[in-house]
């Protein structure tokens, strides 16, 4: 079993920043692909970024340019910086791992949330 432990979350306001922490239980270099995703109010969990085993890394459209996503191999820990916040990123935001196996695991989230 796999244990994915997020943290950084909290409140700011628009423009402002947050960096999101997500420590593994394993070496996250065992797995396919980490990743962010959110969850805003009323909305579907949807993909924020990801970065796979050759540490290339994918980004949502409406993140582009403000969000960066990095891993840290030794730490296990895969971090996501979030730049220029809008009240629309206000979401739990879900630290994921993907097998080689096609496992998914999740974290329990942790809330971001923008006032404007």
């Amino acid at each position: 079993q796999v244990q994915l432990v997020e943290s950084g979350g909290g409140f700011v306001q628009a423009g402002g920043s947050l960096r999101l922490s997500c420590v593994a239980s394993r070496s996250i270099g065992t797995f396919r692909a980490m990743g962010w995703y959110r969850q805003g109010p009323g909305k579907q969990r949807e993909l924020v970024a990801t970065v796979g085993a050759g540490a290339d890394t994918n980004y949502a459209d409406s993140v582009k340019g403000r969000f960066t996503i990095s891993r840290d191999i030794a730490k296990n820990t895969v971090y996501l910086q979030m730049n220029g916040l809008k009240p629309e990123d206000t979401a739990v935001y879900f630290c994921n791992a993907k097998s080689w196996a096609y496992i998914d695991y999740w974290g329990q989230g942790t809330q971001v949330t923008v006032s404007s």
